[in-house]
């Protein structure tokens, strides 16, 4: 090989080496995700809540959940949200929306029943509104977890 051309296939090296550290360390934008979504539950000192969703990510990827929910606390009631909405922080992609969320809930409802909280999982939180129907009032603590349907 030509002695020229040797130390010219080294600097091309060098600097393609180079670009693709460059572009590693470019952070992450956050994705704004959504999440809508509706579900039924019963409280007698246990809280059970389960459902389902759709999480959308700006860009348009979208993932269907399962959502559900386990508390304990002094809480008893039977309700049903419909057409429910959340809302993600500190999302890079749709699968950081995947996982066990602690929650604290405190409600009250006869007839027209309601839930807003702010659930957290590590970096990523998640706000979550809701309406409905059903009778339910207490205080819980306890998991909501949002997995992939099937």
């Amino acid at each position: 090989m030509n002695r020229k051309v040797l130390p010219l296939l080294g600097a091309l090296a060098c600097a393609v080496a180079l670009a693709g550290t460059a572009q590693a360390q470019v952070p992450e934008r956050d994705l704004d995700c959504r999440l809508d979504y509706s579900l039924t539950g019963w409280s007698l000192i246990y809280k059970q809540t389960s459902g389902e969703g759709v999480v959308t990510c700006d860009g348009g990827e979208s993932m269907r959940v399962r959502v559900s929910a386990k508390a304990l606390g002094l809480t008893v009631g039977r309700w049903q949200i419909d057409n429910g909405t959340g809302h993600f922080t500190d999302v890079r992609r749709i699968q950081d929306v995947l996982g066990t969320y602690v929650q604290a809930s405190a409600n009250i409802g006869l007839v027209k029943s309601g839930a807003a909280q702010v659930l957290t999982k590590g970096p990523v939180s998640l706000a979550l509104a809701g309406a409905g129907a059903g009778v339910n009032i207490g205080v819980d603590i306890g998991q909501f977890v949002i997995e992939p349907a099937d």
